[in-house]
Parts: C-alpha cells; sequence; structure tokens
C-alpha cells in the first residue's frame, strides 16, 4: 500500500476533468487520476462540435430555450442559465489557447444540429472536436508543473471520514494507492459500456457513479439515457458514431426499402431531437423486421461531404462504404447519460469535500434529453466552476485510514467475468433500452441480481472492479426506470406513453434507499 497526500485529485482526464484541474492548480498540488491512458475518455470521440452562441445570428436566450425544450421540462433553469451564459467565454479562453476551430474565412463556421434552432455548433478539423479540445487542454495541463498524472490508475472507492469525502482509493496494476486529499473531482464520465450497443470508449463503465453510490453521495435522472440515432451497422465494425451534423448538412434517414420515413413521425423530421429519431428509427425497424436503416449522403456534394467529415470519411472507408457514394447502415446506439452524480451550481455534490463535473454529474442542464453538443460546453464551463470552488477547499487532517483489504480474483471469478459482463450488457439493451415497460424493467432487475454478489468485493483486478461497477451503474439505471412510470424525453415507458403524475419531479437515488432491491453497502 503507497500512500499519497496531495490538495486536490481530479478522477479522470476529459474535457471537465482537466478544465477542473487548470483552476484546482491555482491553490495547490494536483494529481490527475487515469485508469487508461490520458487521452482515452469519451472526450476524445466527440466527433459533432462544441454549440455555443457566438455567431452573429443567435443569442444567448435562443440557446437557452432550445436547452429548456430539448430537456423535456426537466432542465433546472439556473444551471442552463449559466451554461449558456458563460459558454462564450470558456471558448474564447480556449481560442486563446491555440484551440484552432474551422473557419469560413476569416469567420468562424457554424452548423445546424437536431434541435438546435441557429447555426451555433462549432467544429474542429472537419468532425474531430472533441480531440481538438482535448490536445489544448492538455497541452495547457503540461505546463502546470504543480499538476502530475497517474496513468492507469483505476479508483476503487473514495476515502470519507464523518461523511466527508477526503480523498481515494486506487488501483495501479494489483497496488493499492492510498490519496489524501483537501478535494476530490470526480470528471469519469458516463456508463455508456452498460449497454451492448453504445457508441462510448471501453473506459466508460459507470465507475464515477458507482464509486460515488457506494460512498453515500446522492445521486439524480439515472433513468435518463440518450441514444444516439445514427451508430454504425456492420458486422465487422465497431460501433462508430455517425454524427448528428450529418443530419444538420441534409443527410437522409432511409429504410430498408430506400423510402425516406421521419417525415411519419415528426414535422422537424432528420432534425428532431434525438429521443425522437432514435425511437422512429427502432419503430421503422421493427416494421421492416430489420436491423437498421440507412443514412444517405449520397445526394450531398462529395469533395464537401470529404471536407466537412473527414474521420467519418476515412473510417467507413476501412469497412468499404463510401459515404459520398453509397448508404450507410445505422441503428441506434447508447451515447450519453444524463443523470449521475447529483450537484449545485459549482459542482459541489452532497458529500462534503467531493465535486463532480461533465457526464458522471447531474447539473440539471440536460433535463430528461440532452440538446445535441451540449456535453462538450458542459464540460468546460462546470469543469471550471466545480474547480473554481473546490481550489477554496480547506484540508482537514484525517484522523485515520480505514481499513481497505483488496479481495484476489480467483481463477473461478476470472473465468466468469467477459461472460457476465456481456450479459449485462444484453440485458440492459434489451430490457433497459430505448423502449422500457415494467415487465421488462423487472425481468432485467432479476437477471442482475443473480451477479451481484461481484459487487460485494473488493477486488484486486481492473476487469472485475469494472464489473462490478457495471452492475451497479446497471441497478441504479433500471431502478430509476421503473419507478418513473411516464415517458419524459429519453425515458419512453411503453406501458406509461404519457408524462405521468408528478413527471416533472426527479427522482434521487441514495444507498440507505429502499429503491434498491437487494442492494449491497460496503461497511
Amino acid at each position: 500500500m503507497q500512500m499519497i497526500d496531495t490538495d486536490f485529485i481530479v478522477i479522470g482526464s476529459g474535457v471537465a476533468g482537466l478544465r477542473a484541474a487548470i483552476e484546482l492548480a491555482k491553490k495547490g498540488n494536483v494529481l490527475i487520476a487515469t485508469k487508461d491512458a490520458p487521452k482515452e475518455s469519451s472526450t476524445e470521440y466527440a466527433q459533432g462540435g462544441v454549440a455555443v452562441a457566438l455567431s452573429d445570428e443567435d443569442e444567448v436566450g435562443i440557446h437557452f430555450e432550445d436547452t429548456i425544450k430539448a430537456g423535456d421540462g426537466l432542465c433546472r433553469e439556473a444551471a442552463v442559465k449559466k451554461l449558456v451564459e458563460e459558454g462564450p467565454e470558456r471558448i474564447l479562453e480556449l481560442i486563446e489557447w491555440g484551440a484552432e476551430f474551422d473557419k469560413e474565412g476569416t469567420k468562424l463556421d457554424f452548423t445546424l444540429e437536431g434541435a438546435h434552432s441557429r447555426r451555433r455548433v462549432l467544429h474542429a478539423h472537419g468532425d474531430s472536436t472533441g480531440r481538438e479540445l482535448e490536445r489544448v487542454l492538455t497541452a495547457k495541463v503540461s505546463h502546470i508543473k504543480n499538476i502530475k498524472s497517474l496513468p492507469f490508475c483505476l479508483a476503487l472507492d473514495l476515502i470519507v471520514e464523518d461523511n466527508v469525502c477526503k480523498g481515494a482509493y486506487l488501483l495501479k496494476g494489483r497496488e493499492l494507492l492510498v490519496v489524501t486529499s483537501a478535494a476530490t473531482v470526480i470528471a469519469t464520465g458516463g456508463a455508456g459500456q452498460v449497454f451492448s450497443r453504445t457508441t462510448n470508449p471501453a473506459v466508460t463503465t459507470g465507475d464515477g457513479v458507482a464509486i460515488a453510490y457506494r460512498a453515500g453521495a446522492l445521486l439524480e435522472d439515472m433513468e435518463f439515457i440518450q441514444f444516439h440515432p445514427t451508430a454504425l451497422y456492420a458486422p465487422s465494425a465497431p460501433q462508430f458514431l455517425l454524427s448528428e451534423a450529418i443530419r444538420g448538412e441534409g443527410g437522409l434517414l432511409r429504410n430498408i426499402h430506400r423510402d425516406t420515413f421521419m417525415q411519419d413521425y415528426h414535422p422537424d423530421r432528420e432534425l428532431a431531437s434525438r429521443d425522437i429519431v432514435s425511437r422512429a428509427i427502432m419503430s421503422e425497424m421493427v416494421k421492416t423486421e430489420s436491423n437498421h436503416v440507412y443514412l444517405d449522403m449520397t445526394h450531398l456534394d462529395a469533395a464537401y461531404i470529404k471536407k466537412r467529415f473527414p474521420r467519418i470519411y476515412t473510417t467507413c472507408l476501412r469497412y468499404d462504404i463510401d459515404i459520398t457514394k453509397e448508404m450507410v447502415p445505422v441503428s441506434p446506439a447508447a451515447h450519453y447519460m444524463m443523470g449521475g452524480i447529483k450537484t449545485d451550481l459549482d459542482g459541489a455534490a452532497s458529500l462534503k469535500g467531493l465535486f463532480a463535473a461533465g457526464e458522471v454529474s447531474c447539473t440539471g442542464v440536460h433535463g430528461a434529453n440532452r440538446l445535441a453538443s451540449n456535453s462538450l460546453l458542459e464540460g468546460l464551463v462546470y469543469g471550471y466552476r466545480a474547480g473554481s470552488v473546490a481550489a477554496g477547499t480547506s484540508n482537514q487532517q484525517i484522523k485515520s485510514i480505514p481499513d481497505y483489504r483488496l479481495d484476489h480474483v480467483t481463477s473461478a471469478e476470472a473465468g466468469k467475468i467477459e461472460e457476465i459482463r456481456s450479459l449485462v450488457r444484453r440485458v440492459m439493451w434489451e430490457k433497459t433500452g430505448i423502449i422500457r415497460c415494467e415487465k421488462s424493467l423487472n425481468e432485467a432487475i432479476a437477471k442482475l441480481s443473480n451477479y451481484l454478489p461481484y459487487t460485494r468485493k473488493r477486488f484486486d483486478e481492473r476487469s472485475a472492479v469494472e464489473l462490478s461497477n457495471m452492475l451497479t451503474a446497471a441497478m441504479l439505471i433500471t431502478c430509476a426506470a421503473l419507478k418513473r412510470k411516464g415517458s419524459v424525453g429519453a425515458h419512453y415507458r411503453s406501458d406509461f406513453k404519457a408524462q405521468g403524475e408528478g413527471w416533472n419531479s426527479h427522482i434521487s437515488i441514495h444507498r440507505d434507499m429502499d429503491m434498491m432491491p437487494d442492494m449491497y453497502r460496503r461497511e
């Protein structure tokens, strides 16, 4: 066991974690812990862009209204106000630090995406916006001497004493690291890997919400999972995201009979919000007894498509699909977690000393359905806010380190990990996916409950820890979905198609609540 004392620890190195670390470093030493290589995060794979009211035709108030509308009545207006008002400053700051967003002549080039009423989405290198943000923030962090990185360190649990978070237990290889700090910022991203179809990278196994739940922090809105309508569907290919911006530039959705269909589901057609488009695609797949629909760009200018979406174009070519000449088979996939660790406007969680930012947090910005390309902006704005406030946390000396023993993964357990992981992902996709009902959700809980013993141990091996966290996140999502007896935003119940009584309330989850059947509590 290795003891490390620092002023602040940030768990996660995406846009939110890096932006928080920059602010924290103004007041002390910062450790950034990542369970994989520092660049391996959802930020790196974010294609579409970052939404911000900076164009001549746009206003902060219009961005506010579009976000509220997309959130289907469950956004926290104060949180959205902070997002859209502070967003321009955060983006201009990035440009000052060297961010190279695409331009039309000398002006920034903005594109249109679903549910936006203005062209306000900035993009970089066509469809590599997240990668550009990661590059700039990583470069900025590398020049700050009192920020150190701990790559390949998996967060196991938080250190909690007298209901105050005082650091975290990390696993490096098979070695236990005990990191004590004045403030802890969780920025681990989402939980897309609990679904068999997801656009998320392999690292997104719900670690942040799982460790916060075990520590006693309040979670909120866990039932709201956004499914992206258009992920590549090909047997030999990864579930690669085809950006919303493609439809913003005129791409059409067609069923396997080559007929357009979005006009039958919503007046905004391909530019309707993601939940509407995803359900329309699922309905069309059922009608045509197919596993996919098509995204058609063949009517658009080929040279422009290659320039505007270079990463998508070259990736699809690897799987023998030329998007300028043939339609691309697509189907929905889990994409973004709107709920998470409940925070205030400064990223503070209910547990003193703990902060959260980015996808792992629930500020209330996204409500029941995230507006496209608001996620990178949220990471910047609330990463900054969380870091600024957490930097003022006083260092409370820890009295004693609680006994924390690691459980060795037995050969029998090791042999079952991948099998159970696959089962969890299939159950969640089939039973807690885009369309849910009481029967399917109860079936999911029953099947997941068989494997809860894996959540009761503190394993000394990454794949086992990830499985434990995936089971926890899956249970949190499913139990919240069962409790919400109505359809709002991305949460759609086939047995409760109306919004239902009390629809505009938020569902909170705490480890001491009864709504988590047979859920463990670590002592």
